[in-house]
């Protein structure tokens, strides 16, 4: 058994979880969120709880995978479970001379030393939030309920213009370290 699937998954007061055949809902908050379950996965929701086990007679030519659905279910609703709750928030900094950022609503308008500018529309689930204080880097606030697509758009803003590891210029993490590169020295006569 997966030692992350055996954890119980404690249901905070304001969340409701629902479950029907395979699939469970868990409304919050923030939102509401759905996810199918394998068959080989065992949902119980129970005094104020989600129990994952593995399904015994599910899957019996390979075990392994059954090992690895527990951990990866009981992830990911635990992952719904704080996203209705708490949210999931992230911050990208633009490092650059005119490096710029702004929104008007869910439309993020990024100016990144390219010819043009790059116009990019977020998911209506993303809530976007831009700051630009003088003598800082701009900031992008992405925040939403559910991780692995704030995850996604934040790896596709990321990618217009990747951190360069020469002078540090590009699209970062806020607190990321990038590993610098010293550039070309002189040849020795």
């Amino acid at each position: 058994m997966s030692r992350i699937g055996k954890l119980p998954i404690n249901i905070p007061s304001g969340v409701t979880v629902t479950q029907k055949d395979n699939t469970i809902v868990v409304k919050g908050p923030k939102g509401e969120m759905s996810q199918t379950i394998n068959p080989a996965i065992d949902v119980k929701v129970e005094d104020g709880r989600i129990v994952f086990t593995e399904n015994e007679n599910a899957m019996q030519d390979n075990p392994r995978q059954r090992h690895a659905y527990h951990g990866l279910y009981r992830a990911l609703v635990n992952n719904m479970v704080v996203g209705v709750t708490e949210g999931y928030k992230k911050e990208l900094e633009l490092v650059g001379v005119g490096y710029r950022a702004s929104n008007q609503g869910n439309v993020l308008e990024l100016s990144l030393g390219y010819t043009h500018n790059i116009f990019f529309k977020l998911p209506d689930e993303i809530k976007v939030e831009t700051k630009s204080e003088r003598n800082k880097n701009p900031l992008i606030m992405l925040e939403s309920c559910d991780k692995q697509l704030l995850g996604q758009v934040c790896s596709k803003i990321r990618s217009f213009r990747k951190p360069e590891p020469y002078k540090g210029k590009g699209i970062k993490f806020v607190g990321e370290v990038i590993r610098r590169k010293s550039g070309k020295t002189a040849a020795a006569k």
